[in-house]
């Protein structure tokens, strides 16, 4: 039974929407509850991310009952519920409680068994840490695998046998690594030990799903937790052989910013542009979008720059480009600081100096633009344009023959006498305009 700090936590964290969902459920006679990591995230006091609902009403009861729903997933009891007001408006994905049938393609199952308890529907869940539900209306919280217990331990263990939970779909090997590197939790030995078997199943899942779980792995605090197990079990050498493993160079990428990480992981240990070749195929292979292809190759290729001389530097930086030169420089400080090497914090060290010195030009031209345009302000006229020769808009003053070009040559004006004279050669009607729109007329007042 949870402690009321607990449940009281829990009650607090709950968004109206996801409150609205299930109370609606409840009201209705089914049973609802907030499942997933949400609830994870809660029990550990971090800030909650999407929030889940789980219920024993099928998927076209869902559809009935609530006004605005989204049929995403109805083969496998999902429903989307648009639920709250205003700001607290959400859209909440509602799956049945179900039962799987058998895995044959490594993701999903090729049948779905509506109706089964709660606790069955969170046996078929990959991790026992994301297999507790809360239910709001009724304020209990059901966690029948002990997965309170591992949140204190600071421990991840699948739900019942590991080889069989990977097995059945291979995305689950590398949410278990993420999670050890997300949460910073250590993998059961059990657990890891299952990963090396369910490589198959791995190989099965899309590139692009594994190229989200590694993007999520490299966000992490500590991505070497995570990168250590993957080369451990054999999931880095199956999945990104490009990788170089190893002690300093998980550190490297511990200390490199996000958006760097990808680049450390992939560069080389000799030359440049073989480095960034192999890292382009890897990025293609794993259907990377095209920036960040083409940022990471870039960062790949000078990654281990050694000479430390300021032109080189400057080569360098104008290889990768401004956008990314500051993340260059981040780049080589952190390989500097991960693998002690003197070299290497020469090249950050120049190159620090040469965005500096490329920032303070910057500012200065800026600064010399914004002098510039306060200068020609002090010369407008009252309409806010630079007068010269006393007339706005600059040029001198120009007659009305003027203004209509020379002749054989229509000016704005005489292009419109010569257009009213075609009109009359070809016979034509001349219409005179309304009387609102006649030259120096006004349009009479109305009554009152």
């Amino acid at each position: 039974m949870a402690s009321e700090p607990i449940l009281a936590r829990l009650a607090a964290a709950i968004p109206p929407a996801v409150d609205e969902v299930c109370a609606a459920l409840t009201e209705a006679g089914h049973q609802a509850v907030a499942v997933g990591g949400a609830v994870r995230d809660v029990l550990l006091g971090r800030a909650a991310g999407d929030w889940d609902v789980a219920s024993s009403a099928r998927p076209e009861e869902v559809v009935a009952l609530f006004p605005r729903t989204i049929p995403t997933g109805l083969a496998h009891g999902t429903v989307t519920v648009m639920a709250g007001r205003g700001r607290d408006r959400q859209a909440i994905e509602v799956t049945t409680f179900r039962g799987d049938g058998a895995y044959v393609d490594g993701r999903r199952p090729t049948s779905v068994q509506f109706g089964v308890p709660l606790v069955e529907d969170l046996a078929r869940r990959d991790l026992v840490v994301n297999a507790i539900a809360y239910d709001p209306i009724n304020r209990v919280l059901h966690d029948p695998f002990g997965g309170r217990d591992d949140l204190a331990a600071r421990r991840l263990r699948a739900v019942g046998d590991p080889a069989a939970r990977f097995t059945e779909d291979g995305l689950r090997v590398m949410r278990a690594i993420r999670f050890a590197a997300t949460l910073e939790f250590d993998l059961a030995d059990d657990t890891e030990a299952a990963i090396a078997g369910a490589l198959p199943s791995l190989a099965k899942v899309s590139r692009e799903r594994v190229k989200v779980e590694l993007d999520k792995l490299l966000a992490a605090p500590r991505p070497s937790i995570a990168l250590a197990i993957a080369a451990r079990t054999g999931v880095l050498a199956q999945e990104l052989p490009e990788a170089v493993p190893g002690p300093a160079r998980w550190g490297w990428i511990d200390r490199a910013a996000a958006e760097a990480r990808l680049a450390a992981l992939l560069a080389g240990t000799g030359d440049g542009a073989t480095a960034a070749a192999d890292a382009e195929r890897a990025l293609r292979r794993l259907k990377a979008a095209n920036d960040e292809r083409d940022r990471a190759v870039k960062l790949v290729r000078l990654a281990r720059a050694e000479d430390a001389e300021p032109a080189a530097v400057r080569r360098a930086l104008a290889g990768c480009g401004r956008a990314h030169a500051a993340l260059a420089v981040a780049l080589w400080r952190a390989r500097a600081e991960a693998e002690v090497d003197p070299a290497a914090a020469a090249v950050a060290a120049t190159g620090a100096a040469v965005v500096a010195r490329r920032r303070a030009g910057d500012r200065r031209a800026g600064d010399d633009r914004r002098r510039a345009h306060r200068r020609a302000g002090h010369r407008a006229g009252p309409g806010g344009r630079a007068r010269a020769g006393g007339v706005p808009g600059g040029g001198p003053r120009r007659s009305r023959r003027q203004h209509a070009g020379p002749p054989g040559r229509a000016g704005p004006r005489g292009a419109g006498l010569a257009r009213r004279a075609l009109t009359l050669i070809a016979g034509g009607p001349r219409r005179r305009p309304p009387p609102s729109r006649r030259r120096g007329r006004r349009r009479s007042p109305g009554p009152g």
